[in-house]
């Protein structure tokens, strides 16, 4: 049985083939995000539009979307903390503050205050629980010229180390998704970087030249038949080659 699952970052990319995959499986799905994706619909989907690059004003908003979910009294529920960006390229010196605080926001603080929310909504051990972090083989490996993108993906996986420190129970799981390098408009954004902006452009360059990019609904079955449906290890952190 699919957990009624929460996805943000439901525009394009992994969160969009996510939300197809689940939703061609018989899933319900709430996407969050600026905006939807034309491809999702039906009785089974809904969406609510939420800038998570400003989180003040986003809080009460995630709040009242996971309480609708909470409203229906479903037996599984699933969070996935998927919405990201790599903007602005650039080596920290040459940061606008503007744009610092907007990548980190999305990035970390979002997927924080979700955490939080959920945590909150979602509090009895009656309903089976799971959080699922999509982190970046990043948070481990400084790409220069990405450095808020790595600073922010290794706090997504020390946040999913401290759920299970602090939720420990049979029926709650997190854990963290490193997916790979998918064939997204972020690898495109990155791709068309100056050299001088992206030191490490042609890292990018050479996933696409090469032919190591994977298209999203091909990761988003196998995330949802492996990390979404299957069992688990709490706290634990997962591959693309691993599922």
């Amino acid at each position: 049985m699919l957990p009624y699952t929460i996805v943000t970052g439901v525009s394009q990319g992994l969160g969009e083939a996510l939300a197809a995959e689940l939703l061609a499986r018989g899933g319900r799905v709430l996407g969050i995000g600026r905006r939807s994706s034309s491809s999702l619909s039906g009785e089974r989907y809904a969406f609510v539009p939420c800038d998570l690059s400003d989180v003040r004003v986003a809080a009460p908003i995630l709040a009242s979307a996971l309480a609708s979910v909470a409203a229906v009294q479903p037996d599984r529920v699933c969070l996935v903390n998927n919405a990201a960006t790599i903007e602005p390229a650039g080596v920290l010196g040459v940061l606008d503050v503007d744009a610092i605080d907007r990548s980190l926001a999305l990035n970390l603080a979002a997927p924080a205050v979700l955490a939080d929310l959920f945590c909150r909504t979602f509090d009895d051990d009656a309903v089976e629980r799971r959080i699922i972090n999509v982190s970046s083989g990043a948070a481990s490996h400084p790409i220069p010229g990405e450095a808020l993108y790595c600073i922010a993906k290794a706090g997504l996986e020390m946040l999913t180390r401290m759920l299970s420190a602090e939720h420990a129970s049979p029926r709650f799981r997190a854990i963290t998704l490193r997916p790979g390098v998918i064939d997204t408009p972020m690898q495109a954004y990155a791709r068309s970087q100056p050299p001088s902006q992206l030191p490490s452009v042609g890292m990018f360059r050479g996933f696409h030249s090469q032919g190591q990019l994977v298209a999203p609904h091909v990761v988003a079955r196998k995330v949802v038949a492996r990390l979404v449906t299957g069992e688990v290890d709490d706290a634990r952190t997962y591959r693309y080659d691993e599922l």
